[in-house]
């Protein structure tokens, strides 16, 4: 031993407050809920019991471990702490030529009540409730300079909740919490969070933290779960455990179908055969991992010196019983039945795994100062024994960002909080047949991983409540709008309240739950179900339906019909009524009305920029010419009835040089306009993505709409012009006078060409192209059937009546 520096462990019951009186520094290895320590002391919370490490100054510069402790009898956590000191002791490059020695000295049965006293009038709660401190406050590194845990604090289990309402979309909250500072803090966190997410808190009631919710408090938030459809918080039993008596009497008084998120666990400190509990709990609890070598000790473990104390005799005998967990049970050579077996029933072994990291950590802090402060850095001598004389301020160094490996191999390390980097591992307490509890991890939270990597759950492995219709479970105020709909806050109502509207035409929600639709880009459209913008279909008035066959027809049949006059007229150009009719104007206009009827082709099929281009065009100038040519006829009646007057010059006027001067300068005028309108703003193919719903419409935009206006409005004053003269004359008595047939066609196109106008306005798409082309066959139409078809009437089927003597007397 004179190598090796002696490290003993004391473990004192009874002077729990000695170290507050003390004025040596010290280490503290626990932290209350509401703890109080000393300025210079370092505090490493995490246990219901407090472990201290004392720097005592005496002439042999022994350091002396102490712990001081409050149970009933021998615990987990303690056994853990007794576990660790032996695994440090064993292992030959952690603290080297240095042993941690282990004294324990008795305790009076009263002791228990002046410690749990003591602490009540501290804490100001009549039971002990801190297994280990998760206090948000206690991570201010300026107020608690000195302060270390082995946990997560509370705001990682705040976002931990807020992670897995949010992952399961259980927007309806109810909670239920205590009204200490602690818990306060948190809550309001965690309610922030959540309605960051989009959810809303439907009850929040507060209990005294002094003491357990009453009956009246927890009846009252009873009977509000069971009118609301919301999942439950349990922020309270911070920590202590549930009795399997509270879960019953939870379960009696509320209905099926519910959720409980609580933050402690139920302890199994007795036979389940007559307990039939739903599985409904998800419970947070800090990570933990198994340890091997503890349940081991707890087994191989012979305990002479707590021989005298009988209630840790009874702990140790009880580890017989078979109703202890395989890991821990141990190899008796009989096993008596024993009443009481509670420690037996229990799943966690308390806060031991906090515990075995807490030792290690300081283990390693502690290796690490005294290695700084030997000369060769491999060991340490009594020459460096002067780097006790200030523990607590050289440990804080070393314990900040301390990197370290526990017994488990395990990679460990306290933050810049003094926090160790953990997370909180989601258990489904489920109740299996025959009467078996179990928690099973389905999930975890580590707020220190990647993002998008700190939350994960395993969905198969939950166990669901059998009354729950729907797998998982919704909680909503408001069912959920389904893609295609959005959602419309209810007047008055949190926003989780809400009406479900269908998007409109052209607008799409494809998640759940969408505030606003989204409107689709141009050249898509919302489907119908409208959770999806597709495509939107090309349409154009085209060859190959209905309409433009329809169309294509008529004019080709129109189209043939002036063919066939024309080569009629032409076969008796030689006839009285042809010849009477000035021919060559006719022949003209019979050309003019087969260029009008083709033309109107151009209007349909698919829009090119050339096809564009000429269908307005080719139509206004050949439509023009048709007009010239019945002028150029109306002026020839009436001049050659002039003419006939004695004493008239009217007479030179007479021939078919006026005739054709008269349908040459008119034409001129609208193909001058025509050219204009093509070099300035000629038409051009468009994607008309506005004109009809769903569909992008390719069409020619006119390019000028005033050029297009004034083409058709000269097309217009020519008819007039025509209409007047012709009404005029048509009383003329010149035997061959065909003022009559052109003041009705002239009529029939005026009417046409009226009407074509709102109806062009009024329509939408290709059927403002079909309503041209209507115009354009019908006027055409009009013109041939009342100007030539009475003359092939007679032609054709009254023979006899086309001579000098019958057509004087029409």
């Amino acid at each position: 031993m004179a190598a090796d520096l002696l490290l003993i462990l004391f473990i004192f019951y009874t002077d729990l407050w000695k170290p507050i009186e003390s004025r040596c520094p010290k280490l503290y290895m626990n932290f209350s809920e509401d703890g109080y320590y000393m300025d210079g002391d370092i505090i490493i919370g995490g246990f219901v019991q407090q472990y201290e490490v004392e720097l005592t100054k005496s002439f042999s510069k022994t350091i002396s471990f102490k712990y001081s402790g409050y149970f009933n009898y021998v615990n987990y956590n303690f056994l853990a702490f007794v576990s660790a000191v032996e695994e440090i002791n064993n292992n030959s490059e952690l603290l080297p030529n240095i042993t941690l020695g282990l004294h324990i000295k008795d305790s009076f049965t009263y002791t228990r009540k002046i410690i749990e006293s003591a602490l009540q009038i501290l804490a100001g709660q009549s039971t002990i409730v801190s297994y280990i401190s998760q206090n948000l406050y206690m991570s201010d590194p300026f107020k608690y300079p000195y302060f270390y845990r082995t946990v997560p604090n509370e705001l990682f289990l705040c976002a931990a909740i807020g992670k897995l309402l949010k992952y399961f979309g259980w927007k309806w909250v109810n909670i239920l919490s205590t009204n200490d500072e602690s818990s306060v803090r948190a809550i309001k966190i965690m309610k922030e969070g959540i309605e960051r997410n989009g959810g809303c808190i439907a009850l929040h009631q507060i209990c005294s933290h002094y003491r357990v919710c009453s009956s009246l408090e927890l009846q009252k938030f009873y009977r509000a779960i069971n009118q609301s459809s919301a999942v439950n918080i349990y922020y309270f039993y911070k920590n202590s455990a549930f009795s399997l008596h509270e879960l019953r009497n939870l379960q009696a008084n509320v209905k099926k179908g519910l959720v409980f998120i609580t933050i402690t666990h139920v302890e199994k400190k007795e036979n389940l055969k007559h307990f039939n509990i739903r599985n409904k709990f998800f419970i947070f609890k800090p990570y933990k991992n198994a340890m091997p070598n503890f349940y081991k000790f707890i087994r191989e473990m012979i305990p002479v010196r707590l021989a005298s104390d009988v209630n840790s005799k009874h702990w140790w005998k009880v580890l017989c019983d078979s109703r202890c967990p395989k890991k821990i049970r141990r190899d008796c050579n009989s096993t008596p039945e024993i009443g009481i077996v509670a420690h037996c029933f229990g799943t966690f072994f308390g806060s031991s795994y906090s515990v075995y990291n807490a030792v290690y950590a300081v283990a390693h802090a502690l290796h690490n100062m005294i290695m700084s402060g030997s000369r060769n850095g491999t060991t340490w001598t009594r020459e460096n024994m002067e780097v006790l004389d200030s523990l607590p301020w050289k440990l804080h160094r070393y314990l900040r960002n301390l990197h370290f490996k526990n017994g488990l191999g395990e990679e460990m390390y306290l933050d810049e909080n003094g926090e160790l980097a953990i997370g909180y591992d989601i258990l489904n307490l489920n109740f299996l047949p025959k009467t078996t509890l179990e928690y099973k991890v389905v999930g975890r939270y580590n707020p220190h991983a990647p993002p998008g990597q700190d939350f994960t759950i395993d969905e198969k492995a939950i166990i669901w409540e059998s009354s729950f219709t729907q797998k998982p479970p919704q909680f909503r105020c408001s069912p959920s709008c389904h893609p295609g709909y959005r959602k419309l806050t209810k007047e008055g109502k949190p926003i989780c309240c809400y009406d479900c509207i269908p998007c409109a035409e052209g607008e799409i929600s494809n998640q759940t739950d969408m505030d606003t639709c989204t409107t689709c880009p141009d050249d898509q459209w919302s489907n119908q179900k409208r959770d999806a913008c597709i495509p939107k279909m090309i349409t154009f008035l085209s060859f190959e339906e209905p309409l433009g066959i329809a169309l294509t027809s008529i004019s080709m049949f129109f189209f043939l019909i002036t063919t066939a006059i024309l080569g009629i007229f032409i076969y008796y150009r030689d006839t009285p009524i042809v010849r009477a009719n000035n021919q060559h104007i006719s022949y003209i206009l019979l050309i003019s009305l087969i260029l009008c009827f083709l033309c109107s082709l151009l209007f349909i099929g698919h829009p090119e920029d050339v096809t564009c281009i000429l269908r307005q065009s080719t139509f206004g100038i050949t439509f023009s010419i048709a007009l010239s040519s019945i002028l150029a006829k109306t002026i020839t009646v009436v001049t050659a009835f002039q003419a006939t007057k004695p004493g008239s010059k009217l007479h030179k006027w007479m021939g078919s040089r006026v005739s054709n001067s008269i349908v040459l300068s008119c034409s001129l005028i609208q193909t001058v306009l025509c050219l204009a309108w093509l070099f300035t703003a000629p038409p051009f193919a468009f994607l008309n993505m506005r004109s009809e719903i769903g569909t992008i419409l390719i069409e020619c935009n006119e390019g000028s709409v005033i050029a297009f206006y004034c083409v058709l409005g000269y097309l217009g004053f020519l008819a007039g012009i025509s209409f007047i003269i012709a009404f005029l004359a048509r009383n003329l008595p010149d035997s061959f006078n065909e003022a009559k047939n052109i003041t009705f066609s002239l009529l029939v196109v005026c009417s046409v060409w009226i009407s074509f106008i709102p109806t062009y306005l009024s329509s939408k798409g290709k059927y403002m192209l079909a309503v041209e082309i209507f115009a354009i066959l019908a006027s055409s139409a009009g013109l041939l059937c009342c100007i030539f078809i009475p003359k092939c009437y007679i032609i054709l089927l009254r023979p006899e009546r086309n001579n000098k003597k019958d057509l004087r007397k029409i």
